[in-house]
């Protein structure tokens, strides 16, 4: 699945200020973040815990209408519920995309041979090849190694998306498990040292707002330029930081309004980012955006000419 290696974006859904979902800025936000190298729609970014089932079909549907590119698309499926993931793949037309994101199961707090089954009858069912996502700060359970092993023995299962930030599970899944089976950080700020002990890339939540800079910086850490990817990436720690200081995706679109891509409307339990997170990050787009022009980020171009 090399099509899933480097920056893929976490899309978020943008909405008008009654709430609604706000197509134009959808479209605004695919070209914004044309250059990477694929989207994920129905995501947790895209608050699929609040979009109801037509909403995310609309979505997606938009998503495949406006890409001209024929990128490559991954659509988020996931549940605590594995019935309903399931049925989903019947309900949801899925031509035009090319795998699944599988959350793990939230809230339930499954035991590891729970979360074996679960995913073994994903994949059975799926007609797309499945990407398992472990994400313990937002579900309450971890995917451990040996389950994470077993799992990537499945002929549909392709990788993990990580967002444990935990680098040492990181190096045992990576040493133990077959040389294509993808390991996706999904902690931007961990992307740099996921991909130095061999990970392919993240599927991000900053590359929304800043596609190029962090682009590059992804790409430079494949090439294996590690030196110049921390660089770049110390130019977008603190507003990394920042992106998640009121939860996500209130940062992620409070700086997207500041990039003027789509305003910073969520849907409650969600509240808007603060004016004083907003003043705060603004400065800190200025500053990438004046180091960007400064040249302290090698083009995504020559980063991916030089693989």
């Amino acid at each position: 699945m090399e099509s899933f290696i480097g920056q893929g974006i976490a899309l978020v859904t943008p909405f008008t200020k009654e709430r609604e979902v706000d197509f134009p800025a959808l479209k605004k936000l695919l070209d914004h973040t044309k250059d990477a190298e694929y989207w994920v729609v129905n995501g947790t970014t895209a608050e699929s815990a609040t979009l109801t089932k037509d909403e995310k079909k609309q979505v997606l549907e938009f998503v495949k209408q406006n890409n001209p590119t024929n990128k490559p698309i991954m659509f988020g499926n996931g549940s605590n519920n594995t019935a309903e993931v399931i049925q989903n793949f019947k309900e949801f037309d899925l031509t035009g995309v090319d795998a699944i994101l599988s959350v793990c199961p939230y809230y339930v707090k499954p035991s590891q041979q729970g979360i074996i089954a679960h995913y073994t009858a994903i994949a059975d069912a799926s007609p797309l090849p499945v990407l398992l996502y472990n994400v313990p700060g937002r579900t309450g359970v971890n995917m451990n190694v040996d389950t994470i092993v077993e799992l990537s023995k499945h002929k549909n299962i392709f990788g993990i998306k990580d967002a444990s930030a935990d680098l040492t599970q990181a190096m045992r899944v990576i040493s133990a498990t077959p040389d294509d089976f993808l390991f996706i950080s999904g902690d931007d700020a961990m992307t740099v040292p996921i991909i130095s002990i061999g990970g392919s890339g993240v599927i991000t939540v900053l590359g929304n707002v800043v596609p190029q800079e962090f682009g590059s910086t992804v790409q430079q850490a494949l090439n294996g330029n590690a030196k110049q990817a921390t660089m770049q990436m110390s130019q977008l720690l603190d507003f990394t930081d920042a992106l998640f200081e009121e939860g996500n995706p209130v940062g992620v679109k409070t700086g997207l309004e500041i990039a003027e891509i789509c305003n910073k409307t969520v849907r409650l339990p969600l509240v808007e980012g603060s004016e004083l997170l907003q003043s705060k990050m603004s400065v800190m787009y200025d500053q990438i955006k004046i180091s960007s022009k400064k040249s302290m980020f090698v083009s995504n171009f020559d980063a991916r000419q030089a693989i």
